[in-house]
């Protein structure tokens, strides 16, 4: 099956690029379209995020849309962190915001080679599920959300970390896929501490009205597979469904640069492209 691939760059709110890409069939399904939202020091065309996002397409007849949010820290070459300006200054508000122009801007057909779209899936993986969980939530547009090795909790901070952080006014993460030392701005802290009602995920998957699908590797890395039962028990029973990958790691086997799938690379694609077919 042919896919066709068009990419586009949008402006948030503060005039910040919103880079991304829609893949979809020749003759794509009318009126949804699914969105997938990258994780923490993750991009739209890390390893296996485009093969993924082809699948998808080509397995459930929607437009795939992928995007970089305005503040991940990868610059215009779509492959390297030049932004750390921009990664320093990032906020999960910020990336709740960026989403919405993104659904925003795919309501009103102004993204290139597909008409106009009002219904939503979305797919987070790691801390994409945050945007996700919240958008699907608040946003009537949103009707079926998908969680690939989620956090379930914001807080993972050590009142030590805390101070230091403050005192600072930045914190490093390493990136020991490139050996860059990233900084986190204060401003990250301050959203999460303003915004902590909104912000808090276990409320937010209590309040969903749509289907929910909670996929986790047993043997995640990154995020214990405990974080995943946590949204399970919030989740409405009847609306969600928890499936635990067994032996399944933070990326399910996808690497960077893409080496080709997994079995259980196959596994999540298989269960989310069967969510998406059969709730949007």
């Amino acid at each position: 099956m042919t896919i066709d691939h068009e990419r586009f760059e949008l402006q948030n709110k503060d005039g910040d690029p919103i880079r991304g890409d829609v893949r979809m069939t020749e003759a794509p399904k009318a009126d949804a379209a699914i969105v997938i939202c990258h994780g923490f020091k993750g991009f739209k065309d890390w390893g296996s995020f485009p093969y993924i996002a082809e699948q998808l397409a080509g397995r459930t007849g929607f437009p795939v849309i992928q995007f970089n949010f305005s503040g991940n820290g990868v610059g215009a070459d779509l492959l390297n962190f030049t932004e750390l300006d921009k990664f320093e200054a990032n906020t999960f508000s910020k990336e709740l915001s960026d989403l919405r122009t993104v659904l925003d801007t795919f309501e009103t057909g102004q993204l290139p080679g597909v008409d106009a779209r009002r219904r939503f899936g979305i797919l987070g993986h790691s801390r994409g599920g945050i945007s996700t969980i919240i958008t699907g939530a608040e946003d009537e547009r949103v009707k079926a959300i998908v969680t690939w090795n989620a956090v379930s909790y914001l807080d993972r901070w050590s009142e030590e970390k805390k101070a230091d952080w403050r005192r600072e006014g930045r914190i490093g993460i390493l990136n020991a896929r490139t050996g860059q030392t990233m900084p986190l701005g204060i401003g990250l802290l301050e959203d999460y501490e303003k915004n902590a009602d909104r912000l808090n995920l276990q409320a937010a998957a209590s309040r969903l009205q749509i289907p929910y699908l909670i996929v986790h590797g047993s043997a995640d890395e990154s995020v214990p597979a405990s974080e995943a039962e946590l949204l399970a028990a919030a989740a409405p029973q009847e609306s969600s469904q928890h499936v635990v990958i067994d032996g399944g790691g933070h990326t399910f086997g996808g690497a960077h640069p893409f080496k080709g799938t997994t079995e259980h690379l196959e596994q999540v694609i298989d269960l989310t492209a069967d969510w998406f077919a059969r709730h949007l």
